[in-house]
């Protein structure tokens, strides 16, 4: 049984929520953030109804007052941050030349600026308690790309190189960090895409099917945990097989 306190971001639907719940069973502390208070606060109940510890946060990863908030809510709750889980996304599919300045900028705002303000609130305080886990959410698009979503290949690539570049200059210093690129998955976020979008896409796969979110976030438990404490700047791929490195 793992004792910690675990941010997790977006947190209260698909990926985000199956983590939240399996880091609860592993024995950590959860906050549970997402955009509205409602959802978040019913993960946490969840959790808590059985038996575990968890709060709900409301806030935008995007937002630096709301990041900070994030924090120290659950240091108040908890105790010191010892897992973030960089979760948090958007999902929009355009053809390029149909995006728009405000498409793309919203994408990289909570992709990319989210990944970067949650990371600052948390990393000092690691790096002086010298030990911590960072586990970043990006996506098989940031590996190979994908049509119509160049936007958020484009934000899922750019956490990838975070995370190797983090991940270079924090290791020595106790902080592990490495990411998972999930494949297609059953969430709210793959849903929203277009039903000729995720049909073509489910046929390219190996495997023969699309992952489910409790898949993920088993990745993501064990890159949390001691058993992983060989991967350093890693971007692990349960992806159906769509990618293979």
């Amino acid at each position: 049984m793992t004792t910690g306190v675990a941010v997790v971001t977006g947190a209260a639907s698909g990926i985000g929520r199956a983590t939240a719940l399996h880091l609860a069973r592993d024995g950590y502390a959860v906050a549970v953030n997402d955009l509205k208070l409602g959802p978040a606060q019913a993960v946490a109940d969840e959790i808590t109804a059985a038996g575990g510890r968890a709060i709900g946060v409301a806030g935008d990863v995007s937002d630096e007052a709301s990041v900070s908030a994030l924090a120290a809510a659950a240091v108040a709750a908890f105790g010191p941050v010892t897992l973030l889980v960089n979760n948090a996304g958007h999902g929009h599919q355009a053809r390029f030349v149909d995006l728009q300045p405000t498409d793309f900028d919203r994408m990289f705002a909570v992709h990319v600026r989210g990944t970067f303000l949650c990371i600052r609130a948390v990393l000092p305080a690691m790096l002086a308690r010298g030990s911590g886990v960072i586990v970043n959410v990006a996506s098989q698009l940031g590996q190979i790309g994908g049509a119509e979503l160049v936007h958020y290949s484009a934000a899922k690539a750019a956490i990838i190189g975070l995370t190797k570049s983090l991940a270079r200059e924090v290791s020595t210093q106790g902080v592990r960090v490495n990411g998972v690129a999930p494949g297609p998955i059953n969430t709210p976020l793959s849903a929203a895409l277009s039903e000729e979008w995720r049909r073509a896409k489910a046929a390219q796969l190996p495997l023969g099917r699309m992952g489910e979110p409790e898949e993920v976030a088993a990745t993501i438990a064990f890159l949390a945990s001691d058993a992983a404490s060989l991967f350093v700047g890693q971007t692990l791929g349960p992806n159906s097989g769509d990618v293979m490195l």
